[in-house]
């Protein structure tokens, strides 16, 4: 099931989505710039390495900066290649405009970038519970799915019966947000499930942070609501 449009429409110009965008091409063509070997060190840097967090020790003898938390953050802006960004930028943009424009403008931003964090956290967490590998704790995480999973998750409690056009076995149909992203919140619970025990990392996707920034979602958005008019449709 692929997204392609909601029925809502955009009634403000949905400003930060569209700056998280640009931010996130901007940084996705200075990946595709840079040498293979700097590339690499960006992504240590920059992106979530579990092991880095939870063992500042081991992370000042092998050259990364101590307490370098800031990486919760920027590896939301870091994609490993074009079908993990166009993904990730598209649903942004279809789901995107309508949490902004319910909950203002910075409340966004900061549930946007507050999602993604807890998401990798969550990512993190079960990292080091279930990795039966310590090698796997070296992996880096990057992206902005976390924090887009918690704008789904936002997106399902505000407008839960509002429809959403989904490519499904080759045909275009109109089903409600609750059906859409209850059906890919399901793909990413089980999909985690199946790696208990074997890392939370399969084919790259760490399905622990979408789980995370969705749950994050849920529950952060009726907080971000308060004082709003019309919190929910």
């Amino acid at each position: 099931m692929f997204p392609v449009r909601d029925s809502i429409p955009t009634r403000t110009v949905p400003v930060v989505t569209r700056a998280l965008i640009l931010i996130n091409a901007v940084v996705f063509f200075f990946e595709l710039a840079v040498p293979k070997d700097v590339l690499e060190q960006v992504v240590y840097l920059f992106g979530i390495v579990p092991a880095r967090l939870m063992d500042p020790g081991w992370a000042a003898e092998v050259g990364f900066p101590v307490g370098s938390y800031w990486s919760l953050l920027t590896h939301q802006f870091l994609h490993g290649g074009w079908l993990h960004i166009i993904s990730n930028m598209w649903a942004l943009w279809i789901f995107g405009d309508n949490v902004e424009h319910r909950i203002g403008h910075f409340r966004y931003l900061i549930f946007y970038l507050l999602t993604g964090i807890l998401a990798s956290l969550a990512h993190v967490a079960t990292s080091v519970m279930f990795a039966t590998d310590p090698s796997s704790l070296l992996i880096p995480s990057l992206g902005a799915s976390g924090a887009i999973s918690g704008v789904l998750g936002g997106y399902l409690l505000m407008f839960p019966t509002r429809r959403v056009t989904v490519i499904l076995f080759r045909f275009l149909t109109d089903v409600p947000a609750y059906v859409a992203i209850g059906i890919w919140f399901a793909f990413q619970l089980i999909s985690g499930l199946n790696l208990l025990g074997g890392g939370t990392q399969m084919g790259g996707v760490a399905y622990a942070a979408h789980i995370g920034g969705f749950v994050a979602g849920l529950v952060l958005v009726k907080v971000f609501t308060i004082g709003r008019s019309r919190p929910y449709a």
